[in-house]
């Protein structure tokens, strides 16, 4: 390639947004309902929503309650080139339609159940569609699975210098982990979680790979008030996201349970804002629908949570419609150099953007302590997102999803309500026999069960031969 050539491929790669993506993101603004076109709303902006994989390998070695997938998830053996293979025309589907550098996960089923190579594989489809991914695991794996997945036969990183993403779901719903299959409160897994988060300093410490690691937690009456300890006891751990699912109806029937609608947004989220100690602003930032999604980025300044947006400081909330309007498009390439050439691109044609980011930055200083306090902590500054999703019940996700496919609006108030949050879904799969994006509660509670039953034909289990004499 000529340096001219060269030159004007990395213009074309720096833009802000190129218009593959810009015509992504209006599509998505225009598909939100008009409550959510607000100036602080991410979705159509900033980005398409993150992504999900399905059918790729729904088999779990895990018997939680409640479990979201289907009564045949397990009946699917795990092979990994079907893996490859669909992940490979999801994610093509994905980047064709949505926007590019989208989170998008690796989930089934358990991910660990792949053989490390394929797993391995499989991330690097995704990268290759411009997905940032993440693998969605309960975590029961040991260290040299985590090697493997991450380290080729010589010894060097497979992902070069990209972090290593994983979503470790850990709570007393869960059924089956190594050393304590039925766990009875949320303060005996503590250890567990810390042990998680080891493997993956001993792989930075050793590899030089760096890792992402997200907690997730189902709730439910019977460990709603325990949220506070788990968030206060293992913040430090190593975690950079902590999200919390209220269980809801939806998946296999024999693993629900009566009393999961006793939960509301609100219990839950007072519950982390405990743990926290502090209050967590959530309307500082829209991922979709807040009925949906409740979102807090920040930091720990030492021991304390400090929250980037104060969603009651109107200067707060103009900041953020700045920065969105300036940065349009998802800044983060695949390299340091790539983003910060956007960003540098972007800030020439907004340079407003800089006093009002500046006038923010002094007020986040102040709300952290002062310029003293962020010095003396610096060394124990940790970036920390809270993140609480509320899924619909499988009933009303169906009957909304009928009317978003018939091209009608429901009149029932639940119904309606339901309807409303879908087509603000923050959380998409994608289907390319459909030609769209659906959101994970209508995965779940509507495509889920044809899928699998499908899926557990084109892949059986392995029988067992009965075994016969030499006489015989």
């Amino acid at each position: 390639m000529s340096p001219f050539a060269r030159l004007r491929e990395f213009e074309k790669r720096t833009r802000p947004v190129d218009p593959a993506t810009a015509a992504a993101l209006q599509r998505r603004w225009d598909e939100l309902p008009a409550a959510q076109q607000v100036p602080t709303q991410v979705l159509g902006r900033r980005t398409t929503g993150c992504e999900g994989t399905h059918g790729v390998f729904p088999k779990c070695n895990f018997s939680c309650k409640p479990c979201y997938h289907s009564a045949d998830a397990n009946k699917v053996r795990v092979d990994g080139p079907h893996t490859l293979a669909e992940v490979e025309r999801q994610m093509q589907f994905m980047e064709a339609t949505n926007a590019r550098t989208t989170y998008a996960q690796l989930i089934g089923g358990e991910v660990s159940l792949l053989e490390p190579e394929d797993h391995a594989a499989a991330l690097e489809i995704m990268w290759g569609y411009g997905r940032k991914p993440m693998s969605f695991s309960h975590g029961d794996f040991d260290y040299d699975y985590l090697r493997r997945i991450a380290v080729d036969d010589d010894g060097a990183p497979r992902f070069g210098d990209r972090e290593l993403s994983f979503a470790c779901h850990m709570d007393t719903t869960m059924v089956g982990r190594a050393g304590i299959k039925k766990p009875t409160t949320e303060a005996e897994l503590n250890d567990f979680r810390g042990r998680f988060c080891e493997m993956f300093d001993r792989l930075e410490h050793e590899f030089g790979v760096r890792s992402f690691l997200a907690h997730n937690m189902t709730v439910t009456p019977g460990n709603v008030d325990q949220i506070a300890d788990v968030v206060s006891n293992c913040w430090d751990q190593g975690w950079r996201l902590f999200s919390f699912q209220p269980a809801a109806y939806i998946g296999n029937e024999n693993r629900w349970r009566e009393g999961f609608r006793e939960l509301t947004s609100d219990v839950v989220w007072g519950e982390v804002e405990r743990g926290v100690g502090g209050r967590l602003p959530y309307e500082g930032l829209h991922v979709g629908d807040t009925r949906c999604t409740r979102s807090t980025w920040g930091a720990w300044v030492g021991d304390t949570y400090v929250p980037l947006i104060d969603d009651r400081d109107e200067r707060d909330l103009h900041t953020v419609a700045t920065m969105l309007d300036a940065f349009p498009g998802n800044l983060i390439g695949n390299d340091r150099l790539t983003a910060s050439a956007r960003i540098l691109r972007s800030l020439i044609d907004s340079p407003g953007a800089l006093p009002v980011g500046a006038r923010w930055l002094r007020r986040f200083i102040d709300r952290a302590g002062g310029v003293r306090t962020l010095v003396e902590a610096r060394s124990e500054l940790r970036p920390m997102t809270f993140v609480m999703h509320q899924f619909i019940d499988a009933a009303d996700s169906a009957a909304a999803w009928a009317h978003m496919q018939a091209g009608t609006k429901a009149t029932e108030s639940k119904i309606k309500v339901a309807q409303e949050r879908l087509q603000a879904c923050a959380y998409v799969m994608g289907h390319p026999e459909l030609g769209q994006s659906v959101p994970a509660c209508v995965q779940h509670a509507v495509l889920d069960t044809a899928e699998n039953r499908e899926l557990s034909q084109i892949l059986p289990l392995p029988t067992r031969k009965p075994t016969t004499s030499v006489g015989e």
